[in-house]
């Protein structure tokens, strides 16, 4: 059996709850915000463009419906702090955990026996940020990787360094 002192240091407490789950570190919510309000910005404009065109609005009601492009792309960039406020992480000795959502919520679990590589992808506003975002593949097929957005960049290395061991580890087992 794998001892969680085996896979090195833990990640910094300073962000977890009682149950050792990590929240993202707060510099990463504008990120969850900016995703919201972009991933909806374009397709409402052009869905409201063409309603616009459609009902032959001229005028103060061309005016009316950007307001209304405006509060849909504000609550997108709303929904995509609450996306960030409740998503959290955890690594245990049995293996790596995720969390997302309040009202869908989702617990994603992953034994370290189940983990066949870790990637770690940083985009340009990631990088400029200090975040990563950590990929952990996992055998079989069905939602067969698992990502953690904007997690603190060091946090991340180290979290695939302590899965990877776990990798090794069962690698030297076999």
């Amino acid at each position: 059996m794998i001892e969680l002192d085996d896979l090195g240091p833990a990640p910094p407490a300073d962000a977890a709850d009682d149950a050792g789950w990590q929240a993202l570190p707060p510099r990463a919510r504008w990120l969850f915000v900016l995703s919201g309000a972009t991933g909806l910005a374009v397709p409402a404009a052009i869905a409201l463009g063409l309603l616009g065109f459609w009902l032959g609005l001229e005028g103060a009601q061309r005016i009316g419906l950007a307001g209304v492009w405006l509060a849909l792309v504000a609550l997108a960039g709303w929904m995509g702090a609450r996306r960030y406020r409740f998503t959290r992480w955890r690594i245990d000795a049995d293996g790596f955990g995720l969390q997302r959502g309040r009202m869908w919520f989702t617990e994603t679990r992953v034994p370290g026996t189940r983990v066949q590589h870790i990637d770690i992808r940083r985009g340009p506003l990631e990088r400029r940020a200090g975040l990563s975002t950590l990929i952990v593949h996992t055998a079989g097929t069905r939602d067969s990787a698992v990502a953690v957005p904007c997690l603190d960049a060091d946090d991340a290395e180290r979290l695939r360094d302590r899965l990877a061991a776990w990798v090794e580890h069962d690698d030297d087992d076999t």
